[in-house]
């Protein structure tokens, strides 16, 4: 599909500005090495080629055909390419399940006979693909009308784009040539009704002739291939940047109309992205500069940023920018500053490194403050902001030459100018290495990405995680008994008793010690204090009979068509940080694990952690740490550190369950998990599994 040495086009127009005709004038123009086979039963000829009426009219069998016939005519195509052999098939034509119920119908017989005979299959719905090198262009974009793909500059890499817009994957396209960076192949993807945008990535990575894959997404189908693609450009250190689109909810809708595409929970979608290092873009423009600056192939896994200037704002802009990436700017060793006073007493020489403007009157400054940021400072990525000086005819080939020198001597370290110059004046500074902005704040987004490009290919692959044997019930659990299924995956409970009656709660009290806590059992309320469910403090034995009593009523009054099996009785514990852990089938990708604190952090501020299940305890321990609201967990204003560890095995625990359960298993919540000071553990108080 990528790589033919054969095409035919089912439905050849002789018109080079139709549908039909673009594909053909393009390869013609461009000149593809293989035969060309036009289909067109109305034609002896189209645009100069002999064409044939039919496939098995076709002289041999093509490696690739397009299909760019109307309807009823697309599936007949698509079945005579299958009998004929064809391997890949690139269906333009629309009206599928991007359409209605009638269309997905349609497309499902589409990819049966293409799987029938073997066959993939690109689209429906598609505007195609290119691979310039090879002149071959299956496309029905007008891009090429409007100037032909910027030539490879020296360090601007190859970019290869796979989008599941046609239209906007082509302007992707049209974006990076403006920017001088070189994509020779784009494949768009459309309905993905069988190739989908993780077998393009999965090929982009193993493609000797891509370094950096851009992606766009509406929604992901087939989660495993996706998940593979990632983990293979990982492993190829191949930077991914994708844009993934529909994060609001009318976004989400307007992604189903145009690509049948399944949204999944956007939040899901950026975790899974984080795993594997690729970076989300929030636009074009940082699409193009993050996939810009990740051309010289420099992925620094430990990340810092130096900064020399002339001007202290452009320095503070630039700091803000940084603190907002979380990317490490640490000062200059207090001697190299020593020395940099005595060159210039009155410059700024921490980080960013004001040298003022006396370098205007003695250019070997610039060297010297340079030099001293890369040899002394150590940093693995540098701006250099010199604004209109960089364009100046008095002093650019100066301060040229003295960044030179200093590059030449460091060639693993990302350089950045932030310079205003002419295109002519850029091109020399990209061919002697450097990455060039003129915002120097999108250079910061730029480098932090690199970093973190580079963190991800550094990390090993994930570790295994051993699954225990889950058997669920035939219904959802109450309680008492989704507490005992989750103990025996690892994930303790708070001391506690499933009763039946009054004296047995009372027995199950005196034997916990008071106070202890007394819920309502039932699989059919699931929050128990809303229907008064739940009694706190219970403080000695009449107080349990008048609380059975009490819990009973409530139950009757405000749930009564629920099912009530008993009681239950638990040792009220104090001085824990309560914390909620949970579990969520993503349509996509399975089960994912939740962490966050408890209160308004997870109600109100949405503080929470996700992750693909299963997760080992270092990574369970990594996405606890991550929350905003860690530092209640850590010690803050004098509390005792909480048992963070044991939290970690908790939910590695959980995760190990939901992964091994099945797809039976739609949800569960652990909320709160009580945790106790450093050494003490952690329990769950409360546990909630529902069951598909």
């Amino acid at each position: 599909m990528l790589s033919p040495r054969s095409v035919a086009v089912i439905g050849a127009s002789d018109d080079p500005t139709r549908i039909g005709g673009r594909p053909l004038s393009y390869m013609i123009s461009r000149g593809f090495a293989g035969p060309v086979w036009p289909v067109n039963p109305k034609r002896d000829r189209v645009q100069g080629l002999a064409a044939f009426p039919d496939v098995d009219a076709l002289p041999g069998v093509p490696d690739a055909a397009i299909v760019a016939v109307p309807g009823a005519l697309a599936e007949a195509a698509v079945e005579a390419l299958g009998r004929r052999g064809c391997p890949a098939a690139i269906v333009f034509t629309a009206g599928y399940a991007e359409v209605d119920e009638a269309g997905q119908a349609a497309q499902a017989r589409l990819v049966s006979i293409a799987r029938g005979h073997g066959m993939r299959l690109l689209g429906p719905n598609c505007l195609g693909l290119f691979n310039a090198p090879l002149g071959y262009f299956p496309i029905f974009t007008a891009s090429f009308e409007n100037g032909w793909p910027a030539e490879p500059l020296p360090g601007r890499g190859r970019v290869g784009i796979a989008s599941q817009s046609g239209a906007y994957g082509t302007h992707l396209f049209g974006a990076a040539r403006n920017r001088g960076i070189a994509t020779p192949v784009v494949v768009t993807t459309g309905n993905e009704a069988e190739v989908t945008l993780g077998d393009v990535i999965g090929w982009m990575a193993e493609d000797d002739g891509i370094e950096v894959i851009a992606a766009y997404s509406e929604g992901v189908r087939e989660g495993p291939r996706f998940l593979e693609a990632l983990e293979a450009a990982r492993r190829a250190r191949k930077p991914v940047v994708m844009m993934k689109v529909g994060r609001s909810a009318l976004g989400a809708h307007a992604a189903r109309s145009h690509t049948a595409s399944i949204a999944g929970d956007d939040a899901v979608t950026g975790a899974v992205l984080e795993e594997f290092g690729v970076h989300r873009a929030r636009n074009t423009e940082e699409m193009l500069d993050v996939a810009y600056a990740a051309t010289p192939r420099i992925y620094p896994a430990r990340n810092t940023l130096g900064v020399v200037s002339i001007s202290g704002g452009a320095g503070v802009m630039i700091s803000d920018a940084a603190e907002e990436q979380a990317m490490p700017m640490p000062p200059m060793p207090e001697d190299a500053q020593e020395r940099l006073r005595v060159l210039i007493p009155y410059c700024n020489p921490a980080n960013p490194v004001d040298c003022t403007a006396q370098v205007f009157n003695d250019m070997t400054l610039v060297g010297a403050f340079a030099r001293a940021m890369v040899e002394d400072g150590g940093y693995t990525s540098l701006i250099a902001f010199f604004t209109q000086v960089g364009a100046s005819p008095s002093l650019a080939a100066k301060l040229r030459a003295q960044l030179n020198a200093v590059r030449a001597d460091h060639p693993d370290r990302l350089w950045v100018l932030s310079v205003l110059a002419p295109p002519e004046r850029v091109r020399e500074y990209e061919a002697d290495g450097y990455l060039v902005f003129e915002d120097p704040s999108r250079a910061v987004v730029a480098l932090a990405a690199q970093g973190r490009f580079g963190a991800a290919f550094a990390r090993p692959p994930r570790a295994a995680v051993p699954l225990p044997t889950v058997t669920l019930p035939a219904e959802a659990p109450d309680e008492a008994g989704a507490k005992r299924l989750l103990e025996e995956a690892g994930l303790p409970a708070v001391p506690e008793a499933a009763t039946a009656g009054v004296e047995e709660a009372v027995e199950a009290a005196r034997r916990i010690g008071f106070p202890v806590v007394m819920k309502l059992l039932s699989p059919d309320i699931l929050h128990k204090s809303e229907v008064g469910g739940v009694l706190l403090g219970v403080a000695d034995e009449a107080a349990v009979r008048a609380g059975h009593a009490r819990l009973m009523a409530n139950a009757a009054a405000n749930a009564p068509s629920a099912r009530v099996t008993g009681i239950l009785v638990a040792r009220q514990v104090s001085g824990a940080v309560e914390v909620a852990l949970g579990i969520a089938r993503d349509p996509v990708f399975g089960p994912v694990a939740m962490v966050g604190l408890g209160g308004v952090f997870i109600e109100v501020l949405r503080d929470v952690a996700l992750r693909r299940c299963p997760v080992d305890v270092t990574e369970a321990e990594a996405m606890i740490r991550s929350l905003r609201g860690f530092p209640l967990l850590d010690g803050a204003r004098g509390r005792p550190r909480a048992d963070v560890p044991a939290l970690a095995r908790a939910l590695s625990a959980l995760s190990a369950f939901a992964a091994a359960a099945g797809e039976r298993l739609a949800s569960v919540d652990v909320n709160p998990v009580l945790v106790l000071p450093e050494g003490e553990g952690a329990f769950a108080a409360d546990a909630v599994i529902e069951l598909g």
